[in-house]
């Protein structure tokens, strides 16, 4: 009788222990492939079974190829902070990149390229590429920006952006994938053709590269599948917490502004603003002896 009342009891509570649950919690499947919630252990991922960059397939069923995106898988996963730090910028940055790449005709992938380039930050490497895009002096001039210690439009995303376009259309016209241009825009668009020719290849992964370029794509496509499923790879949260764009309206000019500071006040922002808002302007003055006209971006009231 009291083995019966016990077992009854089990039973009972057995059965509030279930529907504490949501169904979704109980059939949640991530690709650590576990329902285990201690991210005190260090879970192996399951990769895809079938993933494509701009349309273009990656033929994961080969052991090398497999083996370096689950490399790069692994890698983008588990630096937490640095990928939830991306996929907040994301919201903040993407619209305009998106937008852009779409009126170009440019793969929507082509984003990710933007993000490992540069995390989403106006940064400067050591070899002196700047932006988002990581644009080179040399090779900003040569597409249209204006570069100089005045003016530096490797700073301005929509500009910068634009001219990325341009090179990598100009990529997949010469070296007849997306897949290929991506990688020249690490090894550089003659550097990849050379390669294609000595090796008798056709595609990127029947190459064999540097070790910088072998894993540039593989970045691309990793960083790609995190961030468009970040949930199934453990980064759980909410709308509030992405970052946000900040609505702007734009003062046109041709003439010089021998202020900055004292133009931002008259926008009734102050400096650090004007500058975090048009970070293209590099000096405390804009020169513009040949009158080109400009656009200065000035947030909506409220933001600040």
């Amino acid at each position: 009788m009291t083995s019966l009342k016990n077992t009854t009891v089990f039973l009972f509570f057995a059965v509030l222990f279930l529907l504490s649950f949501k169904t979704g919690d109980l059939e949640r499947v991530t690709a650590f492939n576990t329902h285990e919630e201690n991210t005190s252990k260090v879970y192996a991922l399951k990769i895809p079974t079938s993933i494509h960059f701009s349309g273009e397939e990656v033929p994961i069923d080969q052991p090398d190829i497999r083996e370096r995106l689950d490399k790069e898988m692994l890698v983008n996963t588990y630096w937490q902070s640095n990928m939830m730090l991306l996929i907040k910028r994301a919201n903040k940055y993407f619209p305009t990149i998106e937008k852009i790449l779409e009126e170009e005709g440019v793969p929507d992938d082509f984003k990710y390229l933007a993000v490992i380039e540069s995390a989403l930050e106006n940064v400067r490497s050591p070899k002196g590429a700047k932006g988002f895009w990581q644009l080179m002096p040399g090779t900003a001039k040569e597409y249209g920006l204006e570069v100089n210690d005045n003016v530096d439009e490797r700073y301005h995303l929509e500009k910068s952006t634009r001219i990325a376009c341009v090179y990598l259309k100009k990529a997949k016209e010469r070296l007849g994938s997306w897949t290929l241009a991506a990688a020249s825009y690490n090894r550089g668009m003659y550097g990849t053709d050379r390669l294609l020719d000595k090796q008798l290849a056709e595609s990127y992964y029947d190459l064999l590269l540097n070790s910088e370029t072998s894993r540039y794509v593989f970045r691309i496509i990793a960083v790609k599948e995190i961030m468009s499923n970040p949930q199934q790879y453990g980064f759980i949260f909410e709308e509030s917490d992405l970052y946000l764009p900040i609505p702007e309206r734009k003062i046109g000019l041709d003439t010089a502004i021998t202020n900055l500071a004292q133009f931002a006040k008259e926008q009734n922002i102050n400096y650090k603003v004007l500058k975090i808002h048009n970070p293209w302007l590099i000096e405390n003055h804009l020169n513009n002896k040949s009158r080109k006209y400009y656009e200065i971006a000035i947030p909506e009231e409220g933001y600040y």
